[in-house]
């Protein structure tokens, strides 16, 4: 058996590495945070690349929020983006729990097969879906919408991979004694299933949500001239511009981006956890 001094080190080892894994993965935020927050009167001349000084801001100020804000009129764009992103996740949660529930609880031929084709489906990259999504959106009258964004993002195989092994989790028995009772298969999906699952719905919804909320360049494709419809991501290259000599309002912006999605995850990370560990299951 290890000692007390071995163990000791072991576990000091052990919090020093996940220090410093975390260190790692918030330091980028927290510069960023500490650029968006500098009073650039009282740092004028001063480099946001002179670390670590650009890290501890010598005045702190608001008000770059409010200039972004205020100057290029993000509010359309934020309601862009809030739009798109709560009909994405709508939609991917009700196709991937409708498309999960045959694949995980009912019998057919050629079942596995399917399930198998949608794994595939991970390992190619998103881009070499463009073209065809492109074309068939055009056909479709949809190019240049919210739909037209969100309708070729819902059927995710990550999605029902999700979902799918959720409910292999939940027991047989409890199906069969609902259809005993005369349940049909889509009243045993919603008054059964979907509230077994709601961790890994939730899980499933802020992956979605950061995904959505994050992606560039097929909003940008979608949106291909209607300039008024571009979410926050696309429309923060703009702010580039718009700023060119700015690096403290562009980093305000980025800010600006970023907290939605970060009080979301914060607020939900319980079930977040959960689903998680519903699915490894």
């Amino acid at each position: 058996m290890k000692t007390a001094p071995v163990k000791l080190i072991g576990v000091a080892a052990n919090y020093l590495v996940l220090s410093l894994i975390a260190l790692f993965a918030i330091f980028p935020f927290l510069w960023t945070l500490a650029i968006s927050i500098t009073d650039k009167t009282v740092a004028s001349g001063v480099s946001i690349f002179d670390f670590p000084q650009s890290l501890f801001p010598k005045a702190i100020t608001f008000n770059n929020f409010f200039e972004v804000y205020r100057v290029f009129g993000l509010e359309k764009y934020l309601l862009n983006s809030i739009i798109i992103s709560s009909l994405t996740v709508i939609g991917t949660l009700v196709v991937s729990a409708m498309a999960a529930y045959p694949l995980s609880k009912m019998t057919f031929p050629g079942r596995d097969l399917i399930f198998g084709a949608m794994l595939a489906t991970l390992v190619l990259p998103s881009e070499t879906n463009f073209i065809v999504n492109v074309l068939s959106l055009n056909k479709m009258g949809l190019l240049g919408t919210y739909w037209g964004v969100v309708i070729p993002t819902i059927a995710t195989a990550f999605g029902i991979f999700v979902m799918r092994q959720t409910y292999v989790a939940v027991p047989d028995s409890l199906l069969e004694a609902a259809r005993m009772d005369g349940a049909t298969e889509f009243q045993i999906l919603w008054r059964i299933m979907v509230p077994l699952s709601r961790p890994a719905l939730t899980a499933l919804g802020i992956f979605t949500l950061v995904n959505t909320w994050n992606s560039y360049f097929w909003p940008s494709v979608a949106l291909l001239g209607a300039d008024n419809l571009q979410p926050l991501s696309v429309a923060m290259l703009k702010l580039k511009g718009q700023f060119n000599h700015d690096s403290f309002n562009v980093a305000a912006g980025a800010m600006i981006m970023m907290i939605p999605v970060l009080v979301v995850f914060i607020a939900a990370q319980r079930l977040f956890m959960r689903g998680l560990e519903g699915a490894v299951k």
